[in-house]
């Protein structure tokens, strides 16, 4: 088998034909990405940024990957947040793609319902309360919650802000959101078609909005997945039909990831860190959400490798931070979890995120809840074999096996089968470097922005109405 992305038999949905350059008509059309996040402070707070960072110093990730992939493609693309914190339509251009950032203010329809809800950040409690009154202020707080989504966009000024970047399409982040439910009523009177992708942001659907979803989605102009898990759930789920998906992974710029000569790399990256050179090292980097990154699994998995080497030099590196930053930072006070070496950062600096994928042997992905993870091919990039659980995407970025994507697949979120696999290319620098050389082919092979970019726009042209 070979590292080439599947064929469209067994994604679930087709992959767009690249190669063909572009057509006049293909060519000269500006695509509205639209945030799904209510507000993009809801965001940027939990990992420590302000606005200017976020216009300033952030790339990559599937959102400036997206725009500078269609950029590559010659499609331009608008990216719309909204935020709180604005009293009119603010302009930025976003410093790393030359992208338009337009920030809408928030209605204030909205502003008054948010202060209704008890922590807006929070994921609502998973138990129901027991006393009457409980549920009354429960059952006020989910109908809040759940009606939040639709409130949130500020539908005249994006219409307006739509007509001013002359957008040809809109690609919303999340299909199963209300933002994406009021662009799409908003495209059809715009005659704008509308398009979504999945990038994790799950949640459980209100009982009124199960019906309205698959309604929606079957109305959309096209969805984009990254994995094929995803693609039959929504053929399976929501009755969506298989030419409407297109199979389209998520770009990395794989410059910014080749270093020099892998040892000679390696070597620096240790002095800078002041990592020992015959140490054995494993990187983890990300948002620190000990649930839904499996952060607990993962510390538990270390803690097996510690104790079954009791004489190795091991090191465990984290990079990023979150909003769980505090509980991490009590889980690894253990001291059974030797050689934890936290940067507890949002990392801005490509440059930093290599230097610590340098510095180790082996990269660890222990995910619960994924949209489609890009910290594994960074890490691939890299040179790094990757052991990871069985999160979405993960089968797609590691199809094959071990021999022909460089990573291994944990089943269950089993801990010990974990600890294993882990264990045992810490103990094998051979195999691990191995490994490592395939996984980079890989990521070279399958997710280049300039692929991406001939995908997405080659979807999007075939779908949009003839031009006049």
């Amino acid at each position: 088998m070979s590292s080439r992305p599947p064929p469209d038999d067994a994604t679930g949905g087709p992959r767009p034909p690249v190669g063909a350059p572009p057509t006049d008509a293909e060519r000269a059309f500006s695509v509205a990405i639209i945030d799904w996040t209510q507000l993009v402070e809801d965001f940027l707070d939990t990992i420590g940024l302000s606005f200017a960072d976020f216009r300033d110093e952030m790339s990559g990730g599937w959102l400036f990957g997206y725009i500078d992939a269609l950029a590559r493609a010659s499609v331009r693309a608008t990216l719309f947040c909204v935020s709180a914190r604005v009293a009119e339509v603010e302009r930025h251009v976003h410093a790393a793609t030359g992208a338009t950032i337009c920030v809408l203010p928030a209605p204030a329809a909205y502003r008054l319902l948010r202060r209704r809800i008890r922590e807006p950040h929070a994921r609502p409690p998973e138990h129901r309360p027991t006393t009457a009154r409980g549920r009354a202020a429960y059952l006020v707080d989910g109908t809040l919650r759940n009606a939040a989504p639709y409130l949130s966009t500020p539908v005249r000024a994006l219409a307006r802000e739509l007509r001013r970047e002359g957008c040809d399409a809109i690609l919303c982040q999340d299909y199963e959101h209300g933002r994406f439910d009021v662009c799409l009523a908003l495209g059809r009177l715009l005659h704008l078609p509308v398009f979504a992708t999945f990038q994790g942001g799950d949640r459980a659907l209100h009982p009124i909005e199960r019906p309205l979803r698959g309604l929606a989605l079957r109305h959309a102009a096209g969805l984009v997945v990254a994995t094929g898990r995803e693609a039959e759930r929504l053929q399976r789920s929501y009755g969506v039909r298989q030419r409407d998906i297109a199979r389209v992974f998520n770009p990395l710029d794989l410059a910014v990831w080749r270093g020099s000569e892998r040892a000679e790399e390696r070597e620096s990256a240790r002095a800078a860190l002041g990592i020992p050179a015959a140490a054995r090292v494993l990187a983890w980097h990300g948002r620190v959400a000990m649930h839904d990154k499996g952060l607990d699994i993962l510390l538990e998995a270390w803690a097996l490798v510690c104790r079954a080497r009791p004489e190795t030099d091991l090191r465990l590196l984290l990079l990023g931070t979150g909003s769980d930053a505090g509980a991490l930072s009590r889980r690894i006070a253990d001291p059974a979890l030797r050689g934890v070496c936290w940067h507890n950062e949002y990392v801005r600096d490509r440059a930093i995120v290599r230097r610590h994928l340098a510095a180790a042997d082996v990269y660890a992905l222990t995910s619960r809840r994924e949209g489609f993870p890009v910290a594994p091919v960074e890490a691939m990039a890299c040179a790094l074999p990757v052991v990871a659980t069985d999160a979405p995407g993960m089968a797609d970025i590691l199809e094959g096996g071990a021999d022909v994507s460089g990573g291994v697949i944990v089943p269950d979120f089993d801990v010990a089968q974990l600890a294993g696999a882990i264990g045992a290319l810490l103990d094998d620098p051979g195999r691990a470097r191995r490994l490592g050389a395939v996984a980079q082919a890989r990521a070279e092979a399958c997710f280049s922005p300039e692929q991406v970019g001939a995908q997405l726009r080659d979807f999007f042209a075939h779908r949009m109405p003839a031009r006049q």
